[in-house]
């Protein structure tokens, strides 16, 4: 019997549940035992319920082609088979802080991808590399769940890892106001050329939620835990406005971002605190966590998406073309894997980080 935990993905079938099966693929501290989905796929075999619609580059897992899914509403059965899940359910916002409430009170830990629960006071919401000490929030929203083991965290946004983790970097130089725009790629809306060929050579100039996203989850981040209210306080700064474009590119979200500092830097000094960025996933060497979370590039012409998006297996972000600005003080291009660091890779990294800290074990 192996003594890896035992894992569930609620959703397996879709884009970011695919991405959870690949990354979890020969992980050491965790294996997939269950799949659940929609009711329609539940009780086919996994690859099956999946048919022509795998769209990782990687082939599908052998150990996961023959597991029957279950059916994500029968909330006690597929729980008793796991010792947590990974949350990456498409249903309306309010159904999935309804079926991730269920799982939790069944003393199963939720892991999720999804959006529903990033504003709920007392759910951490979190980057490993920037706000670990979130988790701690987790023993409130046990008690207002009644429960021992049982809780919902978060990662945030696909779209703010690019320039978040670059902010959170420069704190020091007190950035106060931010203009971001980021040119996402159509992984993020779960889709490949295949399933949306009007995005070849086109841009789309809107994506819905995306921006008020944007421009409030780094805040967020950035808070602090209200010890006597039990929940996240939200930082007030900097200030954030974001427009959000959706390019025609599978994979790789790239921002473009100004800043306005109280201090200083200057470029060397930006450069050497992007470099020199650590977080307990680095000092702890998670299975997940990227060697050197952030890079630069010195290169006029990077990061680019096609060259760079991999880096850290897709867990690290690239910063290039830092420069003076003439309305702001200065500028850069980040650059992030949307499916990976900023979706499932980042929600398995929490949970790595998690089992680090005590809060997921074995049932």
């Amino acid at each position: 019997m192996s003594d890896k935990l035992k894992v569930g993905i609620l959703g397996a079938t879709g884009m970011v549940g695919q991405r959870f099966i690949a990354l979890l693929e020969n992980h050491p501290w965790f294996e997939v035992v269950t799949v659940a989905a929609s009711p329609r796929s539940a009780g086919k075999t996994y690859e099956e319920a999946v048919g022509d619609r795998w769209k990782m580059d990687t082939p599908m897992p052998e150990a996961v082609k023959k597991l029957i899914v279950h059916n994500v509403n029968e909330v006690e059965e597929v729980a008793s088979t796991v010792d947590f899940v990974f949350s990456a359910v498409d249903m309306s916002k309010d159904e999935i802080k309804a079926i991730e409430d269920a799982y939790a009170k069944t003393e199963t830990p939720v892991v999720s991808n999804n959006s529903a629960h990033r504003w709920t006071p007392d759910v951490p919401m979190v980057v490993p590399e920037i706000n670990p000490e979130h988790m701690k929030v987790i023993e409130f929203q046990k008690k207002r769940l009644g429960t021992t083991r049982g809780f919902v965290a978060v990662k945030p946004n696909c779209s703010i890892q690019s320039y978040a983790p670059v902010l959170t970097a420069w704190k020091e130089f007190e950035p106060y106001e931010v203009v971001a725009t980021t040119y996402q790629a159509i992984s993020g809306a779960g889709k490949t050329f295949k399933d949306w060929p009007e995005m070849v050579g086109n841009i789309i100039p809107f994506i819905g939620g995306e921006e008020e996203k944007s421009e409030k989850e780094p805040l967020r981040i950035w808070g602090h835990i209200d010890e006597e209210k039990g929940e996240i306080v939200p930082a007030t700064s900097p200030v954030i406005t974001c427009q959000c474009i959706r390019v025609p590119v599978l994979n790789g979200h790239t921002a473009a971002v100004f800043v306005k500092f109280k201090k200083n830097p200057t470029k060397e000094q930006l450069i050497e605190k992007l470099e020199s960025y650590k977080g307990v996933p680095q000092e702890l060497e998670l299975p997940s966590a990227p060697k050197q979370f952030i890079r630069y590039m010195e290169e006029d012409n990077r990061p680019q998406v096609t060259l760079d998006v991999d880096y850290e297996n897709g867990m690290g972000i690239s910063v290039g073309r830092i420069r003076e600005d003439s309305v702001y003080d200065w500028k850069f291009v980040g650059l992030s894997h949307n499916t990976v660091r900023g979706a499932a890779g980042g929600a398995v990294l929490c949970a790595e980080l998690l089992k680090a800290q005590g809060y997921i074990t074995k049932k």
